[in-house]
């Protein structure tokens, strides 16, 4: 019997010891890495001995991902993105190290041709290089408020140019904005000479159909850094709207639009509407 408590104890204390063991010991994520060791890839897909603009990116590093590739963005480890422009690209990656640190390097990508459909959203937003657009003073109104998939305008509190300094100071006559293909660059210049800038994408995969079968929204364009010319939500405290349906795009013309939060048909949404003016 004393025997088997000597047993006992024994086996307590040797469970204790191995208990209190650093966990530090057994657990190794990994030291951080600078932005040299990153083993990072970017491969254009080649049909025909040509560099196509599809791109293959690949991140073998111990990291993160984020990778920028102008017209887009990806957190994969692995994805393959379109480029929509040919000559070289840029693309940057940056990368988070398990203690929080960021690495960042950029690879370059020449594209021979456009062997991929590029969405025609760009060329009528950037005019195949850059393009501006101001208000749409043809129109009724140029901005205000109307019912979110029942309007396609405003129809409820509607304002003309004039009207939109008081609203955001200095986007109002005069103002513009340029969206330029390559990097997807946007920038507001309002009428002080002040400028914004800021990125542009698509996904005109995003459309809302309606009932009846018509498309009300084409897709959506999203900005960061920058919104366009009055784009706030003035029930929301006035708050930036960066996301927007895309109602109307070509050449000439754009409407965009924006639900405040739960609109749904019939609820209020804002609307913007813009002619290219070059």
């Amino acid at each position: 019997m004393n025997r088997f408590i000597i047993y006992i104890i024994v086996l307590i204390t040797n469970l204790a010891f191995i208990g209190c063991d650093p966990m530090e010991d057994r657990l190794d994520i990994g030291g951080a890495i600078n932005a040299e060791q990153l083993d990072i890839t970017a491969t254009p897909l080649v049909i025909d001995g040509k560099n196509t603009n599809k791109v293959v990116l690949d991140n073998k590093s111990p990291v993160l991902s984020s990778w920028d590739f102008g017209v887009g963005t990806s957190a994969k480890k692995t994805d393959t993105v379109l480029l929509v422009v040919t000559g070289q690209n840029e693309i940057t990656f940056t990368g988070r190290n398990p203690d929080g640190t960021e690495i960042s390097k950029t690879l370059s990508v020449n594209v021979d041709e456009l062997y991929f459909e590029v969405p025609l959203e760009w060329s009528y937003l950037t005019g195949g290089t850059e393009k501006e657009w101001t208000w749409d003073d043809t129109q009724p109104a140029v901005w205000g408020n109307g019912g979110y998939m029942t309007n396609s305008a405003p129809a409820w509190w509607t304002l003309k140019i004039a009207d939109i300094d008081d609203q955001a100071a200095n986007e109002g006559a005069g103002a513009k904005m340029t969206f330029s293909l390559k990097g997807a660059k946007f920038t507001k210049e309002k009428s002080d000479g002040s400028t914004e800038t800021g990125k542009f994408t698509f996904d005109m995969t995003k459309k809302i159909t309606l009932d009846d079968g018509t498309v009300w929204a084409k897709g959506k364009l999203t900005l960061s850094g920058a919104t366009v010319l009055c784009g706030k939500s003035p029930n929301e405290d006035g708050a930036p709207v960066y996301v927007y349906d895309i109602l109307l795009l070509n050449d000439g013309s754009m409407v965009l639009s924006y639900p405040e939060p739960g609109a749904g048909s019939g609820g209020t949404g804002w609307f913007w509407m813009f002619k290219a003016s070059n």
